[in-house]
């Protein structure tokens, strides 16, 4: 249960007013449909096409972005039907099945992402005049395409220590030299163009004399307003966060190895010398300094022949209710019917690091409050119930950090593997793309 993917369901991640976009059906006013394309002689409508195309419409409007040629825009909606019929069917093939309970969850998820309960969504799909049962075949063909990947692709995927070496390389070597982030406080002695030598001198040691105070923790524009003189202009303030390209290369060099907080000067510059101090800055390719673990503990029902999915789900509900009751002991129940191997230790799964558990797992868990208990969460190993324990912030390790870019590296190749095998399953089929009639 170690193993992290992004997943592919845009029906859980897409607002309620995009997804009822994708699932009504044909109205009145639009024209009459046709077979756009086919793929291994199973057809693709114009009305799926429309459909798909007019929720990412509305996805582009949300996000603000530019509206793409409509011609260009159902090219490529039609060519990501194309690929997600052939994984179907490549999924039928391989005899991967979703159970309703799997699906039911999935629901869940949606209504969660759009702050509703179960109830209310099916509620509100049907003032849109939506088919729960169009939303329901929505979310299987998404589990059925995630449990392809997870099945094909996913145990391709080797990382080595050399590959974690690297990575970590690579990422030292971003933070040394790529952006950052960055909101600087400033004190400027400002030297005139003419001044001579003496005067330079001068103006530098008043600067040193200023970023003392500074590093004393005085206030950026009360040392500058103190400062300021008849003789000598001294300016201070803080500048704002932005971009480093957007500070001159001299700061950013000076502060980079600072932590928040840090002073940096005097710095000389044509304008005079300026004592720097670093009141934000963050690094988009620097690991967190530290990581929020959650202590848990599951029961695990395996689905087989003998114990449905369903069947599962019903007898974890019950534990969940005999436990909220404190009619039984969690532990006890772990060590007397989980099948995993956590079960002689009552469950428990020690101390996590985000990305360690599949995402069901760890999206379920991640709602939890301390010693709440999920209701039945489905995964590819099984059924579950979980009990969050407790949570706490912990620096990170050498090993936390190995094992955080060990799971970067896992997406990333995943990613990249999956393209290619989707690439290939396009290539296999047989696609026939026809036109209006």
């Amino acid at each position: 249960m170690k193993i992290k993917h992004l997943l592919t369901w845009l029906a859980l991640l897409a607002p309620l007013s995009i997804l009822a976009q994708g699932l009504k059906a044909n109205s009145p006013d639009v024209p009459v449909d046709y077979i756009a394309a086919i793929v291994n002689s199973e057809p693709i409508t114009d009305s799926e096409v429309r459909a798909r195309m007019a929720r990412v419409m509305q996805q582009i409007k949300q996000q603000g972005s530019p509206t793409p040629p409509q011609a260009e825009l159902r090219k490529q909606v039609l060519e990501r039907l194309i690929s997600e019929k052939a994984q179907l069917q490549e999924a039928k093939d391989n005899g991967i099945k979703i159970e309703e309970g799997a699906i039911t969850q999935a629901e869940e998820n949606v209504a969660r992402q759009n702050r509703m309960t179960l109830p209310e969504l099916r509620e509100r799909l049907r003032q849109e005049g939506l088919s729960e049962s169009q939303l329901r075949g929505d979310l299987r063909d998404q589990l059925m395409m995630t449990r392809l990947r997870e099945r094909e692709v996913e145990p391709r995927v080797k990382i080595t220590d050399w590959d974690i070496d690297n990575f970590l390389k690579e990422q030292q070597r971003q933070t040394a030299v790529g952006p950052l982030e960055l909101n600087l406080g400033q004190v400027l002695v400002v030297v005139p163009e003419s001044a001579s030598a003496e005067e330079v001198a001068r103006l530098e040691a008043k600067a040193k004399q200023l970023g003392a105070q500074v590093q004393a923790g005085t206030d950026l524009e009360l040392v500058a307003k103190q400062a300021n003189t008849a003789n000598d202009k001294v300016v201070g303030g803080v500048m704002g966060l932005r971009s480093s390209d957007r500070y001159p290369e001299l700061f950013v060099n000076s502060v980079r190895q600072l932590s928040v907080g840090g002073v940096a000067g005097p710095v000389r510059s044509g304008a005079g010398f300026h004592i720097l101090k670093v009141i934000e800055k963050h690094d988009p390719n620097a690991l967190p300094e530290t990581v929020t673990q959650s202590h848990a503990r599951h029961i695990l029902l395996r689905t087989s022949a003998k114990l449905s999915e369903s069947d599962a789900i019903s007898q974890l509900n019950d534990f969940r209710r005999r436990l909220n009751a404190n009619q039984a002991q969690f532990a006890d129940l772990a060590k007397e019917f989980s099948q995993d191997g956590s079960a002689p230790s009552g469950g428990d799964l020690g101390w996590a690091n985000p990305g360690q558990f599949v995402p069901e797992f760890e999206e379920a868990m991640n709602t939890l409050a301390p010693n709440e208990i999920s209701r039945p969460v489905v995964t590819r190993f099984g059924v579950h119930l979980i009990q969050l324990l407790e949570r706490r912030e912990v620096p990170l390790s050498e090993h936390d950090r190995r094992e955080m870019a060990r799971y970067a590296l896992k997406e990333k190749k995943a990613a990249e593997l999956y393209a290619t095998y989707l690439q290939d399953l396009r290539d296999r089929a047989y696609v026939e793309l026809r036109d209006a009639p």
